[in-house]
């Protein structure tokens, strides 16, 4: 059950083309359940959510609505390349049309109600505009929340001096996250009122900025509608698929309000004056409950079955085809045939015209758009000499670092070990210290005779002949030491050295 004790808000998704399901719904709550719109605290909205929105609050005519929704989706298929045909301009054709719609005092209704969702285009924050001025400014607050960039222009509209773009980027459904907030969505998920798409067993979903989106075929199929709109009566099925999952909504809530009739026919339905001292209190209580279930049945049934005759009929008037005589001829297959094969010379001329025609349109908004792009152009240069330098004393530091680190280790000396005190001959792998003193003594060894050859070199260059040992001067005793055919003596003047 729905909580009545407390405020509750009413929040439309955005969703593009697919606003004509927000129409269903508005046009249900509208009839069946007044007070759910009366009463509502707040009622917010995100692109074409927030159109929808503003005609709920303002208290224009759902059939209408509805309408002009089909008119523009029409007008948008007439083109080779639809809604992003250079000679379709989308915001031009949502401004006539809120003028059109909207009542003088919408302004006043929507002030302190009315919740916008926009997106900021300074920082891309969320904002939620509730306060307006004047019909102007409200319609100029639903063209900045339905603007899409790139899709419908490149500079983005502005509202009391501050650039914003569509809402839905940043919160495309403001105030999901509140208990008493009924949510509003055309794509079947976790909202509060949207298609159930019961063939499908998918649990997974996608949020998108605060939008739950089911993995569904179907939920495929109206995401590609959004931005490129669906026949005309594929549309009128959609506003009636609205019209039936509100009802749903308010029937398993208890919200539903259906005039009980005052006399209902039947045997033994009759409750007058002269049959109430007959009957006993609970009996009269259970024919009541009978009686009530069966007019909610049939009134159900007969709610399920047909829209509300305004909204149908003003449906069916857009979904009819008003050809001329030319539009008959252009939509032969021969001439379409022609127009298609012609499109790589005619487009080029259409987009010539049309943008002519914008620049015409744009002049009276010149100077200040091009001040503002000239500073946007100014922020984006700093922001990318600055990401620049950054990134370049990065480097360096970086680099810098390296070098320090690897001059260190290569001035570092060596850590202390054996082996590199050591010869690898002395060390020769072995732990052992008697080991390494022989292998010390063998080197020794065999060092020693080249000293006594280089001494015997040197001895031999600089005297002019042998030398001569005198008879007085007895010989020196030589101390023999035997290795490898070498006797070694004390080096002296009369000492010669003998090699065996």
């Amino acid at each position: 059950m729905f909580p009545l004790d407390s405020p509750w808000n009413i929040s439309f998704a955005g969703c593009g083309f697919l606003g004509i399901y927000h129409v269903g719904v508005a046009s249900c709550l509208q009839e069946q359940a007044p007070f759910l719109v009366e009463n509502a605290r707040h009622i917010y909205g995100a692109s074409a959510g927030a159109l929808a929105a503003s005609a709920l609050v303002s208290g224009a005519c759902m059939g209408e609505v509805g309408a002009s929704n089909i008119d523009v989706a029409k007008e948008a298929r007439k083109r080779f390349l639809g809604p992003m045909h250079p000679s379709f301009n989308l915001v031009k054709t949502l401004r006539i049309l809120l003028h059109r719609l909207l009542p003088p005092d919408a302004y006043k209704k929507a002030t302190g109600r009315l919740g916008i969702s926009l997106t900021r285009v300074t920082d891309g924050e969320n904002v939620l505009v509730t306060h307006f001025n004047s019909n102007e400014e409200l319609v100029q607050a639903c063209v900045c929340s339905a603007y899409i960039p790139v899709y419908c222009g490149l500079i983005p509209p502005t509202l009391q001096g501050v650039r914003y773009v569509d809402g839905g980027i940043s919160d495309n459904l403001p105030q999901y996250e509140l208990k008493n907030t009924i949510t509003i969505s055309p794509f079947s998920g976790e909202s509060d009122i949207c298609p159930r798409d019961t063939s499908s067993t998918n649990l997974h979903e996608l949020r998108f900025t605060n939008t739950s989106i089911q993995f569904t075929l179907s939920n495929l199929y109206r995401v590609t509608r959004a931005l490129f709109p669906p026949d005309p009566l594929v549309m009128k099925t959609m506003c009636k698929q609205g019209y039936k999952d509100a009802l749903h909504f308010l029937k398993i809530n208890g919200l539903l309000q259906y005039r009980r009739p005052h006399r209902p026919l039947g045997n033994g339905a009759v409750m007058g004056e002269e049959d109430s001292d007959n009957e006993d209190e609970e009996e009269r209580h259970t024919r009541e409950g009978e009686l009530h279930h069966d007019a909610h049945s049939n009134i159900e049934e007969h709610i399920f079955e047909h829209l509300p005759p305004r909204l149908h009929r003003a449906l069916v008037e857009a979904c009819r085809e008003r050809r001329t005589l030319l539009e008959s001829l252009s939509n032969m297959f021969p001439v379409r045939m022609l127009s298609t094969i012609l499109i790589p010379y005619t487009l080029p001329l259409e987009s010539a015209v049309s943008m002519s025609i914008r620049l015409l349109e744009w002049l009276p908004d010149v100077q200040e758009d091009v001040g503002w792009i000239k500073d946007q152009t100014v922020k984006l240069l700093q922001y990318v000499v600055q990401n620049a330098g950054r990134s370049v004393s990065q480097q360096m530091s970086a680099r810098f670092s390296y070098q320090l680190e690897l001059k260190h280790a290569q001035s570092a000396p060596a850590s202390f070990s054996t082996a590199n005190l050591l010869p690898g001959w002395v060390y020769g792998g072995s732990s052992s210290v008697l080991d390494a003193f022989q292998r010390v003594d063998q080197y020794q060894r065999q060092l020693l005779p080249n000293l006594f050859c280089l001494n015997l070199n040197l001895r031999g260059s600089f005297s002019t002949g042998p030398s001569q040992t005198t008879a007085s001067t007895p010989p020196l005793p030589i101390h023999e030491e035997t290795d490898e055919g070498l006797i070694m003596g004390p080096l002296g003047s009369s000492n010669p050295i003998m090699i065996k």
